[in-house]
């Protein structure tokens, strides 16, 4: 039996069709998902992303037990409502789930993990956080919904209590502002400006119906992952997993090396790969035809090879982009094998689109 989402009779009603992701019924996409794509884009969309998991964590130790468990420092979080993206790692450096960080107040610290790794998750903190006194609490009684694009801002505002918006009006990106329950982050998954809120269940489905009378186009999954591809934005078991660690996934931004003692989980596998991890990670814009997709082959006129890890029709550029993973040194003409047919494609650096504009 697929989980639902307090908001799956929405999803029903408004006709989209659904997929089973990671275990819950979710949709894919309502009419058109190059028009969502392109709302994002454009004007405000809204996604069910309810299906991942708030998992707050309580105690006098919090910050510590967070320091030793994720690559990335919440010593960095000093204003309540600042967050911070991570990975958490395995001892042997792979990755177990990438996340958002969240500093509420000094016992209390909150984070966002994806849908598919939830209870994995669950069970590593709460094995770590045994001896630094820390409570660790999955949110089952919230869900979260996304509202991205340049409207969202100006959809959104008016629908909050005053006192949350006058909150909200102030966040920068990677903050977030709360009351009671209620909590809003400038955060996102699209490469646009936007919120991730995080709701009560009935609050959550009230919301999302205030949004559709605003205007604010509902989106499924499709878009939610080519808007994501078109920022370089990694997806957990495509991109990264528990084989591959932080230096070869374009994540060696997210583990903060300094201070040399902070000794984080996964530390000393990484050490001797700092600065010679053996693979690297690229973007690829084809310049033949055809649609790259996941593990396909890579090749370099250098000898060097790869595979890409996510790839497809990018609506922004109406070209075909990838993520690869290659051998550290790749250079010269590249190409991706396409059905059998070697096709020439450009490296470029991720982000491929953010806020609208091409940028490769």
């Amino acid at each position: 039996m697929l989980k639902k989402t307090a908001l799956h009779p929405e999803h029903v009603r408004l006709g989209a069709r659904l997929v089973d992701f990671a275990g819950w019924e979710m949709p894919i996409q309502y009419q058109s998902q190059l028009d969502e794509h392109h709302a994002v884009r454009q004007e405000a969309g809204m996604f069910d992303v309810a299906h991942m998991a708030a998992v707050d964590l309580h105690g006098p130790g919090v910050r510590g037990f967070l320091r030793h468990v994720l690559a990335n420092d919440v010593a960095r979080l000093t204003l309540p409502g600042k967050a911070l993206y991570s990975c958490l790692l395995r001892e042997d450096a792979g990755i177990l789930d990438d996340l958002i960080a969240y500093f509420l107040r000094e016992d209390r610290f909150r984070l966002v993990v994806n849908a598919g790794t939830a209870d994995k998750d669950l069970a590593w903190l709460e094995r770590h956080a045994q001896g630094h006194g820390v409570e660790v609490r999955r949110r089952a009684d919230l869900g979260i919904l996304a509202v991205q694009g340049p409207q969202a801002r100006a959809r959104l505002l008016p629908l909050l209590p005053a006192g949350l918006r006058s909150s909200v009006e102030g966040l920068q990106a990677f903050q977030a502002a709360w009351d009671g329950e209620a909590f809003v982050a400038r955060t996102g998954y699209t490469g646009e400006d936007g919120f991730e809120l995080v709701l009560p269940h009935a609050d959550l489905v009230d919301l999302w119906r205030r949004l559709l009378e605003a205007g604010v186009r509902p989106c499924g999954l499709g878009a939610r992952d080519t808007l994501r591809l078109e920022a370089g934005m990694n997806l957990y078991g495509q991109d990264m997993d528990e084989t591959t660690q932080p230096l070869e996934s374009g994540l060696g931004w997210t583990v903060a090396w300094e201070p040399a003692g902070r000794d984080f989980i996964g530390r000393a596998a990484l050490e001797p790969l700092r600065g010679k991890s053996p693979r690297q990670f690229v973007g690829l814009v084809l310049e033949g035809r055809g649609i790259a997709r996941a593990h396909m082959k890579v090749r370099f006129a250098s000898g060097a090879i790869g595979e890409t890890t996510s790839g497809g029709f990018a609506p922004s550029m109406k070209q075909s982009i990838a993520l690869a993973r290659v051998e550290a040194g790749a250079s010269g003409a590249c190409e991706v094998e396409i059905r059998g047919q070697w096709v020439a494609a450009r490296v470029v650096k991720p982000p491929f689109v953010r806020n609208g504009k091409i940028l490769v």
